[in-house]
This record gives structure tokens, sequence and C-alpha cells, in this order.
């Protein structure tokens, strides 16, 4: 039987407010596998998925190295950015409006534990989303997220990820570009690899935008298959 996975997709919210929503899931369910296991019950554990567009915002993981944002506060300021040192893995990120944010807080004692398997399935996920658009990403070795042409001077990235884990439980998640200014990447070091170019979908298909809309659903349809997975839309925030 597959498990239920709730979807809410946020539109274009302020990063902070996202970021407190998926600590209240994801505290919750912390909270309840608790209680489970203190009182000796069975109550089931709720997955959720939220999509979501931000506002122009740097993050930078725990373990990230601050040098790899080139800019001060006041050059970010003229952007029109913010920036967090958030709780995550990995080290900088950009999000920003024509990229789909998607955030899972599932519990993987529903699925399976083992993180790297998460996050192998999210990356497979996005590669069978971007072959349905014809383009043949890859994993790079070492490298969290996905890539086109890997292995060559011309590698670069198209979606960027980075999670956190408790109890198994998930939150942060990947960023694909789909209609991305690429300018901002200018600013910074993505994820602090140097000499390595990042891309957005609509750039690599020579489309003037991406349906967005359309991309979010072949996402689901892959997150569905490749967690045995049924997503169910959920209205309330």
């Amino acid at each position: 039987m597959n498990k239920i996975v709730q979807l809410q997709d946020l539109g274009h919210k302020d990063y902070k407010e996202t970021w407190d929503y998926q600590e209240q899931l994801f505290k919750e369910t912390l909270d309840l596998k608790i209680r489970n296991r203190r009182e000796e019950l069975a109550l089931e554990t709720p997955n959720h998925f939220l999509f979501v567009e931000h506002p122009h915002v740097y993050t930078l993981g725990k373990s990230g190295d601050i040098s790899n944002l080139l800019v001060d506060e006041k050059a970010l300021e003229e952007k029109g950015a913010q920036f967090y040192k958030i709780n995550r893995g990995g080290d900088i990120t950009y999000h920003g409006p024509g990229q789909i944010v998607g955030y899972p807080i599932i519990d993987l004692d529903n699925f399976f534990t083992d993180i790297h398997k998460y996050l192998r399935l999210l990356e497979e996920m996005v590669i069978l989303t971007l072959a349905d658009y014809g383009l043949k990403a890859e994993r790079s070795k070492g490298e969290t997220g996905v890539w086109l042409d890997v292995g060559t001077p011309f590698a670069r990235k198209i979606c960027a990820m980075g999670v956190r884990a408790s109890r198994w439980v998930t939150m942060h998640g990947f960023a694909l570009n789909v209609n991305a200014d690429l300018g901002y990447f200018d600013l910074m070091i993505p994820c602090g690899i140097k000499g390595k170019a990042v891309t957005s979908l609509n750039v690599e298909l020579g489309w003037t935008e991406v349906d967005i809309a359309e991309v979010k659903q072949k996402l689901l349809k892959h997150f569905g298959v490749l967690f045995e997975a049924e997503i169910k839309q959920k209205t309330e925030a």
C-alpha cells in the first residue's frame, strides 16, 4: 500500500516564513515519533511535500564557508536579496523567482531508513523530469545535485540539494532552476564548487519561459513512483 504524502503549493513565499513552517511540520512529526516510542503507540506519522518560489535569497548550510558569498550585505540589499545561515547540509545556495523549490518533510521510517538512498531518489526524480524535456541529466560524483555534461569543461548544475534529517524525519530539499535569473549565481560560488557553471531549464531548451506548473506535475509523478507514494493535495496551510 502506497504511503500518503500531503502536497502544499505555497506559491511565492518569504524564505524565513517558509523555513518556520517547515520547522513546525518537522517538530510535529518528531514529537509524534517520540510519543509513539514513550507511550508504546503506533500512531501514523504524516508526510509532507511543499512547493514554493522564494524572493531572491542566499542560504548557507551549517558546514558552509561564508567566503563563498562574494558580495557584502550592502550589495545584497541593492540586488533585493536576503541572506540566512540555516541548519541543512551543504554550502551556499541561491533561491529566487523562476526556481522550483521542493521541501519534502517526510518520515523515512515510512519508506526506508537510508539518507543516501533518499538523496539519490530525489536526484533521480529530477533526472527523470529533465528527461521528459529531452535533456540528459546526471549525477556528478561527490557533488550532490543534478548536472548536465558531467565530466566535460561544459559541466553545469541545474538542481541543487541540501537536506537535514533527525530520527529519520527530513526537511529542506531541492531547488530546480526552471526560468531562473542566472545573474544572481554570479554573486556566489554555488555550493562552494569553483569553476562550474549553473544553468536553467529554459536556457537549455532555448525557450523564453517553461511552464512551471507542468514541471511540478512531472516532478510529483516521478516522486510518487520512486517513493511508492500517493500524493494528495492539502488545501490549508
